[in-house]
């Protein structure tokens, strides 16, 4: 029994999520005027710096998302053997991922999302997939074990559900 189970991006939340980010970068224009002394004459050097940075980053990352609205593909793919997923950039980065190598999964608050944690301990297997800057973000030094995070806001599932999958077909 290799049962595969697909989640693709769900239109209404990745709308949702576009208004956000649309509204945010909005807020975060006006500061960057408003630090440029657009409205007051008076130019406030760290506002204008902080805010145009954040702003900056802000519109690559909504440009992204509008230019992957279109792709048809799984957010995420769970079957027996493993699971691999694209809903976050370092689990896109590290590809499909075997259960035999996991050891921990968890519900983790990051911000305004929940996050499914997973921690994978073989982490000679994986090593080379990713860029040093992505490996760094997943790499616990402490425990010598990665940690994977993978969200469920982009899909048509919360991730209380997505969790309760990832926890089946792990114990299988």
């Amino acid at each position: 029994m290799n049962e595969e189970i697909n989640f693709y991006r769900n239109a209404k939340k990745t709308r949702s999520l576009l208004l956000y980010a649309s509204a945010l970068s909005f807020l975060l224009a006006i500061a960057f005027l408003y630090g440029i002394g657009t409205f007051d004459g008076v130019f406030k050097i760290k506002l204008s710096i902080a805010s145009g940075a954040i702003l900056l980053i802000m519109l690559v990352l909504i440009f992204k998302m509008l230019a992957s609205i279109k792709d048809k593909s799984p957010l995420i793919q769970i079957d027996s053997n493993g699971f691999s997923g694209r809903a976050t950039p370092v689990a896109k980065a590290f590809g499909r991922i075997e259960w035999q190598d996991v050891i921990d999964l968890q519900l983790t608050k990051v911000g305004g999302d929940t996050l499914i944690a997973i921690t994978i301990d073989n982490i000679s297997k994986y090593d080379g997939r990713v860029s040093k800057f992505l490996w760094k973000m997943a790499y616990d030094e402490q425990n010598s074990k990665l940690n994977i995070m993978y969200s469920a806001s982009e899909i048509g599932i919360n991730a209380d559900e997505l969790y309760r999958l990832f926890l089946e077909h792990w114990k299988k």
